[in-house]
């Protein structure tokens, strides 16, 4: 892993002002939420006074008059009182506002991932993205709910102490404020420091996330093959990084914090306490201002130490919100569509003229894709892995960007139509289907409100999944755990192909859509698929070339590029690569190869 890159304190203040951008919505729950901390500040101030006041006042001089007494004594325990009600509901009202500000980042985060386009998803691990849209988002809402009260708390205290002190005494004041650059520069030297480690302990942890993702997903994989062991291993390596990365953080937290503060208030102490003693042989000291004076002091060190522990959460907030930030700033967004919003896919008809693309820049997977597929023709496309198949279908549906070459829809430029009426008239079924947690209903209507129940049963029919589903407990209401894992291969791919059918699309795109099911499933939904061609404009990947053999037209890729087109008995006749293919799945290898 690369060395982390230290935030300068400009980027810091960056981050944070976008982060208390967040607020402004919530600004009047924010302001009452201050006041209140406000009110409970000058409470905690002005306690001491009354002491002060006791001490010098009666108990020195040994006058204990009944009725001024029990007035100060019930003003006391009012003030007290009247503290911890109102502190109580400031920290209600700053833990609410950070919810909300958090549950709306969460949602941001969430809804950017939504409109991020497939480049990114190809180059960033799934678990690194889950971990920053709760992980970090979770250390942000602590720096709202902890660091944020213990601030503003803390410079209120602060300056109503030093208020108090100037009242008490000019000079050990005026000496106290000579301690804030002190305190300031181990501030400065702990964010510097802290900062890197912080950024390489979240890291880690998105390292963690995204391994055991991984795993989880590819376990029965790992558990046919055996490659337990190794992935202990691997995941043992990045759990000790993480370790090591949060030892560096827990070593400049314990130098940094607590010990050096305390060190600091210790020899503040002692030069007050040296003060108070060298003037007592001149005068009197009273011994009320002195509590009062000791107790602010201690007073003024303890908001100090509590920021600076919240200072290590601050420094985890700006590392978190930092890598937030990142992806709802993603420059790699969904292909952008110059949207008509009348415009219409009507007949079907698609056109590719002289597409080339390319992922990475460098390397092009297609090189002047050039077809044209009439309404209701259904249109093959065949080659080895990699000569671009996917690649074509993925261009279409709008997955990537090209900049070379057009693909049009009806004579229309692909990137003219709205993103509605793509998704809406072009249905996809890929080779491996996704499920989602649910009912059986609910994965084919997909909380489309104007589906029917009727029309999604319709939808099974029409591709033979009708039969199984009648056969479940609880049939169209079965419950479909994590990516429907009950269910055979077969059966995820007919629940697949009813809900593309349901929205009764005008192109149909199958990606090796009959790859997975079994041969009597296959023989089971042929027929359906002849039915679902009918009338629509049909592009279909097919490595089985027997399922494509009364397709219109056959294109066969190779490296990106068509090399032959034609029908079945046209290819055949060709004697070239398909021809070959044709025969390998046939068994003729010999024949190939003589």
């Amino acid at each position: 892993m690369d060395k982390q890159k230290t935030m300068t304190g400009k980027e810091q203040r960056k981050i944070l002002i976008r982060l208390m951008s967040y607020t402004k919505p919530h600004m009047k729950m924010l302001i009452f939420a201050f006041f209140l901390l406000l009110l409970a500040t000058i409470g905690d101030i002005y306690g001491p006074i009354l002491v002060k006041v006791f001490i010098d006042d009666y108990l020195t001089p040994k006058e204990f008059p009944y009725q001024p007494l029990v007035n100060l004594a019930l003003l006391y325990i009012f003030i007290q009182v009247f503290k911890v009600v109102v502190s109580y509901f400031q920290l209600y009202k700053f833990q609410e506002i950070a919810v909300k500000i958090i549950q709306q980042l969460r949602i941001d985060v969430f809804s950017k991932v939504h409109g991020l386009g497939m480049k990114y998803f190809d180059k960033t691990p799934a678990g690194s993205i889950v971990s920053r849209v709760t992980n970090d988002t979770e250390a942000i809402n602590d720096m709202f709910v902890n660091v944020l009260v213990t601030f503003i708390q803390g410079f209120f205290l602060i300056i109503g102490i030093f208020i108090a002190m100037f009242a008490l005494n000019v000079k050990l004041a005026i000496f106290c404020l000579c301690i804030l650059p002190i305190l300031v520069f181990i501030m400065g030297l702990y964010r510097k420091y802290s900062s890197a480690f912080y950024q390489d302990l979240r890291e880690r942890l998105s390292q963690l996330n995204a391994k055991l993702s991984e795993s989880l997903q590819g376990m029965s994989i790992i558990q046919v093959f055996r490659q337990e062991k190794r992935f202990r291993k691997e995941f043992s390596d990045i759990n000790n990084k993480h370790y090591n990365a949060g030892m560096k953080n827990i070593k400049i937290d314990g130098l940094l914090l607590r010990p050096a503060i305390d060190l600091v208030y210790v020899f503040a102490l002692i030069i007050v306490l040296s003060y108070f003693g060298i003037s007592s042989f001149n005068h009197t000291i009273e011994i009320g201002v002195l509590y009062a004076f000791v107790n602010y002091l201690d007073r003024f060190f303890e908001p100090v130490n509590q920021m600076m522990f919240r200072l290590s959460m601050f420094q985890q907030a700006i590392v978190a919100a930092s890598r937030v930030f990142r992806i709802i700033d993603e420059k790699e967004v969904a292909p952008h569509q110059e949207s008509n919003q009348n415009l219409q896919i009507k007949n079907g008809e698609i056109e590719f003229r002289n597409v080339s693309f390319s992922y990475d820049g460098k390397r092009d997977v297609l090189k002047n894709i050039s077809f044209k597929a009439l309404p209701g023709q259904t249109i093959a496309l065949v080659g080895h892995t990699g000569s671009g198949k996917s690649s074509t279908i993925n261009l279409m549906m709008r997955f990537y960007e090209f900049e070379r070459g057009e693909i049009l829809i009806d004579g229309k430029s692909i990137k003219e139509y709205p993103i509605k009426e793509l998704r809406t008239k072009l249905g996809l079924v890929l080779q491996d289907p996704f499920l989602f947690f649910g009912t059986i209903k609910d994965n084919i209507r997909l909380h489309n409100p104007n589906l029917e129940d009727g029309q999604i049963e319709d939808a099974a029919k029409f591709v033979q999944a009708h039969s199984f589903i009648e056969k479940l407990q609880d049939r169209y209401d079965h419950k479909v755990v994590e990516r429907g894992s009950t269910f055979s291969s077969g059966q995820r791919q007919l629940i697949a192909f009813a809900r593309t059918m349901v929205t009764d699309p005008k192109i149909l795109v199958l990606d090796e859509a009959t790859a997975n099911i079994d041969t009597e499933t296959e023989e089971a939904i042929q027929e359906a698929l002849a039915d679902m061609r009918k009338g629509r404009t049909t592009i279909a990947i097919a490595h089985r070339l027997s399922t494509i053999q009364d397709a219109d037209l056959i294109l066969v890729l190779h490296q990106g590029e068509i090399v032959e087109r034609g029908s079945h008995q046209e290819l055949i006749a060709l004697n070239g690569l398909y021809h070959k293919m044709y025969l390998l799945q046939n068994g003729l290898k010999e024949a190939v190869e003589s």
